[in-house]
């Protein structure tokens, strides 16, 4: 159990770190820069990225999870939730890419979506929690 746990962090510590590595080299931006960002109606469009790339993620995520027996063992468990986490990842990282490529100047965004998905590391607690609370 331990080793598929340890296969699906080092899957997400993968994501991570390639994220942040992206944002280092492609956004090359301070922090006045990122912080002095100012949110103007052209620019509300690209807020949709982030919020729908939320939602749909959280979406994906618990749909895949309802799939599985209730009644099955954690261990039996473990294949679906690995799918469902790393499509929930595969949005919001793909979310942060769009941020990143298509408008730079909300940056901020896309450390948000970061640091979201940071949040995300899988522990053995967690997906405990997210089976008991999608039952």
């Amino acid at each position: 159990m331990t080793e598929k746990i340890k296969t699906l962090k080092l899957i997400h510590l993968a994501i991570c770190a390639a994220m942040v590595v992206s944002y280092i080299f492609a956004g090359q931006y301070t922090i006045e820069q990122l912080i002095g960002q100012e949110i103007n109606m052209d620019n509300l469009v690209y807020l949709t990225i982030p919020i729908a790339a939320f939602i749909l993620s959280n979406f994906m995520f618990k749909s895949q999870l309802k799939q599985v027996e209730s009644k099955a063992s954690l261990e039996e468990k473990l294949p679906v939730y690995q799918t469902a986490s790393i499509i929930r990842w595969a949005i919001l990282e793909g979310a942060a890419f769009l941020i990143l490529f298509i408008k730079p100047d909300l940056l901020i965004f896309g450390i948000l979506l970061i640091l979201y998905l940071v949040y995300l590391r899988p522990t053995e607690e967690k997906i405990i929690n997210d089976f008991q609370s999608n039952v």
